[in-house]
C-alpha cells in the first residue's frame, strides 16, 4: 500500500528531468507513489522515468518584451496553474518538489496557493529564472551546488548535491582504468540540449590534426544535432576511425563509465555524473548560457582537480588536438583527474533529498539537514 502520493514538476531538459528521475526512484522505494508534471519535450526520457503517471500542462517563458507576448505567456501560466490545481485536488499530493524549468511554475504556484507542502530543487550553481520566481513561496530550497550561508535564501537552503540516476550509481562501480600506449582511447563527446553543433565542427578538425597512430586508438562516441550527423559521420569515416555517432544515447552513463576522457558542456546534472562516476573531462561551458551558471558549475569541479575548464573562444581545433595529444600520452595525469573527480562526488544525494521530502511532506523542520551533503 502506497504511503501518498508526492508530486515531482521538472522543465522537459535531460538537465531538469535526470535529478527528478533519481528523486522518484528513490521515493519509490520508499512506498510513494509517484506522479511527473513535465512539458512535452520530456517525451525522449518518459520511457525510463518511474512515475506512476505523467501530466503536461500548459506553460510559457515571460522572456519577451513584447506586450502582447507577456500577456500570451501570462494567460498560458494561468491556464496552466488551473490545470495544476485540478490535478492536485485529483491526486492530493503529499508534497510537491520543483526541478527547474517554467513547467514546474503552473504546479508550484499552485501548490503553495492550496498550502501544499513544497519544495524546489536548484541544480546550478546559480539559481535559474523560474526557481527565483517560486523560492519565496516554498518552503525549502535544495542545491546541487548553492551555498547554505550567505545565499539569498540560506534560512531554508540544504546544499544536498544533484540526485543522479541508477545507471549513474551503475557506472561508478566501473574503476577507472587508463588507456596505455597501443590500447583504444574511448572519448566521449556530447554538449546537452544546446551547444552540441560546436563539437560538431571542433572535433573532427582536432581529430584530423593528430598522428595517424593516435587516430587509430580513438574510439568516440559523439552526440550531434540531428542536422550535423551527416557531416560527422563522413568526416569519421574519412579518417577511418572507430565511432558512434547520434542525436542522443539512452545509455549515456554506461559510455561515460567506459570513457578514459569526456569532453562536454558543464550543465549541472553532468558535472555531477561526471563526478560520481569519477572520470577525467575538458568542460567547455556554455558561453550563452543565462546568468553564467555552466561556468559557475564548471569552476566548481575545476577546484577539486578532477576536469579542466576551457572558454568555448580559446578552445580551437588546434589547441583541442594538443590536448588530446597529451591526454592519450599520460595516462598517469588523467588517472589523477579520474580520483579527484571521484572524491567530489555526491552519490547519496538522492537519498538526502527524499529525507528533506518526507520532512517536508510532514511538516517538520528542514534544520537537521543543514551541512549533511557537505
Amino acid at each position: 500500500m502506497s504511503k501518498g502520493t508526492i508530486l515531482l514538476a521538472a522543465g522537459g531538459t535531460g538537465g531538469h528531468v535526470f535529478p527528478a528521475e533519481a528523486l522518484a526512484y528513490k521515493l519509490k522505494e520508499r512506498g510513494y507513489s509517484v506522479h511527473l508534471v513535465t512539458d512535452s519535450r520530456a517525451e525522449r526520457y518518459a520511457g525510463k522515468f518511474p512515475a506512476d503517471e505523467i501530466h503536461v500542462v500548459p506553460s510559457a517563458t515571460i522572456g519577451s518584451k513584447n506586450p502582447l507576448k507577456v500577456a500570451g505567456a501570462l494567460l498560458t501560466l494561468w491556464t496552466g496553474m488551473r490545470a495544476a490545481r485540478k490535478l492536485i485536488n485529483r491526486i492530493k499530493p503529499l508534497c510537491v518538489v520543483g526541478f527547474g524549468g517554467y513547467p514546474t511554475v503552473p504546479p508550484l504556484l499552485a501548490a503553495t496557493r492550496m498550502g501544499v507542502p513544497s519544495m524546489i530543487h536548484e541544480q546550478n550553481a546559480v539559481m535559474g529564472r523560474a526557481n527565483k520566481m517560486l523560492a519565496t513561496r516554498v518552503r525549502a530550497i535544495a542545491g546541487g551546488f548553492l551555498v547554505e550561508d550567505g545565499g539569498a535564501f540560506s534560512e531554508k537552503t540544504v546544499t544536498t548535491g544533484n540526485p543522479v540516476r541508477p545507471a549513474v550509481i551503475e557506472a561508478a562501480k566501473r574503476p577507472y582504468v587508463p588507456s596505455v600506449p597501443d590500447d583504444p582511447f574511448n572519448l566521449v563527446v556530447f554538449g546537452g540540449s544546446q551547444g552540441a553543433q560546436y563539437f560538431s565542427k571542433a572535433v573532427p578538425t582536432a581529430i584530423s590534426l593528430l598522428e595517424e597512430p593516435l587516430r587509430k586508438r580513438l574510439r568516440i562516441t559523439q552526440q550531434v544535432r540531428p542536422e550535423d550527423m551527416e557531416t560527422v559521420n563522413s568526416c569519421t569515416r574519412r579518417l577511418e576511425m572507430g565511432a558512434d555517432i547520434a542525436p542522443f544515447f539512452t545509455d549515456m552513463a554506461e559510455r561515460i563509465g567506459a570513457a578514459h576522457l569526456v569532453l562536454c558542456r558543464s550543465g549541472a546534472s553532468t558535472v555531477s555524473e561526471l563526478a560520481v562516476i569519477g572520470r577525467p573531462a575538458i568542460l567547455v561551458p556554455y558561453p550563452h548560457a543565462l546568468d553564467h551558471d555552466q561556468a559557475a558549475n564548471a569552476a566548481a569541479l575545476a577546484a577539486t582537480g578532477g576536469v579542466k575548464v576551457i572558454a568555448q573562444s580559446e578552445l580551437t581545433p588546434e589547441k583541442l588536438s594538443t590536448i588530446l595529444r597529451g591526454s592519450m600520452t599520460m595516462p598517469e595525469k588523467l588517472a589523477k583527474m579520474a580520483a579527484a573527480a571521484k572524491q567530489a562526488g555526491k552519490p547519496d544525494a538522492a537519498n538526502l533529498l527524499a529525507d528533506m521530502v518526507e520532512a517536508i511532506a510532514g511538516g517538520r523542520s528542514i534544520q537537521q539537514f543543514k551541512g549533511a551533503g557537505a
